[in-house]
């Protein structure tokens, strides 16, 4: 159905998804900080140096 679009139309419909591709990105983001932030204020979580955050990450 899309290869039907003219050219124009393809790329409009190319912007709208990467804007809301993005809409979606930020969203998860702001949900994913509004937890950590419950977690530290809940006591769940402590400061860690960048080093020891790495050594977590890369296992």
């Amino acid at each position: 159905m899309i290869d039907r679009l003219p050219l124009e139309q393809r790329e409009s419909l190319v912007e709208v998804m990467r804007r809301r591709n993005s809409e979606d990105a930020r969203k998860r983001i702001a949900a994913s900080v509004r937890s950590a932030r419950q977690e530290h204020r809940r006591g769940k979580s402590r400061p860690v140096s960048p080093e020891e955050l790495m050594r977590k990450v890369l296992g």
